[in-house]
């Protein structure tokens, strides 16, 4: 039998690894389609809310809550009194029980719904009820401040006139929570009285009638300042639990109201969306302003902070340092830096300061203002001293010239005290003299009836039980022998106390 030339075995083989190379990528593929299809399950039951709410009856709810009248109108009037007293007594606690009983919620939910779902019905008692209350609000609080008027602003009424972006977030996320807790089949009213706490509608509007008292009484700018500060918060406030209420009752797809008359459901559609629009462009714009400002207030802070550091007198020309932020392209945004009575910064170190403004994104913008202008006159302002205190001396006579000089010795004297590290002085006393307890000093002003002269005394309480009694006077010679070469002092005195 002939011998076969060929064998296969290799190329078999090869073909066998090949193919169970694949059937293992086929397999980890449809592991990670199923790992991947398991995470998207766990994440969707998670999440998704919708399975649990209770379309028609978080409607129903929510209209409930939309009418002022009867009890509605004298639970508004107590928590306006309620938080105006705590912004009148500077008080956190009371504010927040003002919060928890405010029925303002319940219209800006309906604004929300009723644009969502088309009602126009529930929008314009939404919108009439709202103003009602809004009204009633400022007004009650007018009076109150009106007649119980504050001696200084609080924190608590100070925190209330300047929106940041903190707040847009909060009235946002708040709204999300409550209009969630609001669909969910058996509401959460923890949740409730939680964002009635955060989003904080009525402490803004008791301030807006102190504002109004303020302008009337006392200060018509500052007043107005308060009032349009504390306006725009209960806005951003209003409009953002609004949109949040929108947002969710469309991701939830509630049911919209069906007309009979197909035109008037289209003109309602129409109606619903313009006004959804008016809703949503102001709350962008909004949002984009209030995020602008917030950057540069930050941007400015770590300016002041780190640039300004290496200068001379840092402390000082930081502490006194201002930033003002506008939206105006005409009127830029500044930094003021005040060093009045301080040596000029020199022109290079304010091109510098200039340059360094680039490197923040919110201040490419921003003008660098400073004020120094009255150190140009210090030379001028010390050489009239000068020339003021010779003209004195020479008015004088003989014997009020010498009470004069007597007195300025005494300046001297004081002065020269000051200038000895006394603080330091105890610290080197302690460690190289153990046996001291106590340590005092004073420049005491001898005359011998011919000259006047200054001596420093340094009074010394020793430990007893740390040095012997006989040792003490050669302890304090040597004190004294050190403290001479210490501050070089021509004269001095060492005494036990």
């Amino acid at each position: 039998m002939e011998e076969n030339k060929f064998s296969f075995s290799e190329e078999e083989n090869k073909s066998n690894n090949d193919k169970a190379v694949d059937k293992s990528k086929e397999a980890v593929k449809k592991d990670a389609i199923g790992l991947l299809t398991s995470v998207k399950r766990f994440f969707k039951d998670l999440l998704d809310f919708r399975d649990d709410t209770d379309r028609d009856a978080t409607i129903q709810a929510i209209k409930n809550d939309i009418p002022f009248k009867g009890a509605t109108a004298w639970i508004l009037v107590c928590s306006i009194f309620v938080a105006s007293i705590g912004l009148n007594a500077n008080s956190t606690a009371v504010v927040i029980g003002a919060m928890l009983i405010s029925p303002l919620m319940g219209p800006i939910l309906g604004i929300g719904l009723s644009v969502s779902i088309n009602d126009i019905d529930t929008l314009k008692k939404s919108l009439v009820n709202f103003g009602v209350m809004i009204f009633l609000s400022v007004l009650t609080a007018f009076l109150f401040f009106w007649l119980f008027p504050l001696s200084e602003e609080s924190s608590e009424l100070l925190a209330r006139t300047q929106p940041d972006i903190r707040d847009v977030l909060i009235a946002f996320f708040g709204g999300l929570a409550l209009i969630i807790a609001r669909t969910k089949k058996g509401t959460i009213a923890s949740v409730i009285f939680g964002v009635a706490i955060a989003t904080a509608l009525m402490p803004p509007l008791c301030t807006v009638g102190y504002g109004l008292s303020v302008a009337l009484e006392e200060d018509f700018a500052k007043g107005m300042g308060f009032a349009l500060g504390a306006m725009y918060l209960f806005t951003i406030n209003t409009i953002f639990i609004a949109l949040a209420t929108f947002i969710v009752v469309k991701v939830l797809r509630f049911p919209m109201l069906k007309y009979v008359n197909s035109a008037k459901r289209r003109r309602t559609g129409r109606i619903a969306t313009f006004l959804a629009i008016i809703v949503m462009v102001p709350a962008l714009w909004t949002f984009v302003k209030v995020l602008s400002e917030s950057r540069f207030e930050r941007d400015a802070r770590n300016f002041i902070n780190k640039e300004l550091s290496a200068l001379p007198h840092a402390d000082y020309i930081i502490k006194n340092s201002t930033y003002k932020y506008s939206d105006n392209d005409k009127l830029l945004s500044s930094i003021e830096l005040n060093t009045f009575g301080l040596d000029e910064i020199p022109e290079s170190t304010v091109a510098l300061l200039k340059d360094r403004l680039k490197n923040y994104d919110a201040l490419k913008s921003t003008n660098l203002v400073l004020n120094q202008n009255r150190s140009k006159n210090l030379d001028n302002l010390k050489y009239m001293e000068q020339i003021r205190y010779r003209d004195s001396i020479d008015m004088l006579s003989q014997a009020q010239k010498i009470i004069f000089l007597e007195g300025k010795l005494k300046s001297l004297a004081k002065l020269e005290a000051q200038q000895i590290p006394f603080d330091a002085l105890t610290k080197e006393v302690q460690i190289n003299y153990e046996a001291v307890s106590r340590l005092s000093y004073s420049t005491v002003i001898t005359s011998n009836f011919s000259k006047i002269d200054t001596l420093s005394v340094f009074t010394v309480k020793w430990n007893e039980k740390a040095v012997k009694a006989a040792d003490i006077l050669k302890q304090q010679d040597k004190l004294g022998r050190w403290l001479k070469q210490r501050f070089k002092l021509d004269s001095l005195v060492v005494k036990q106390e």
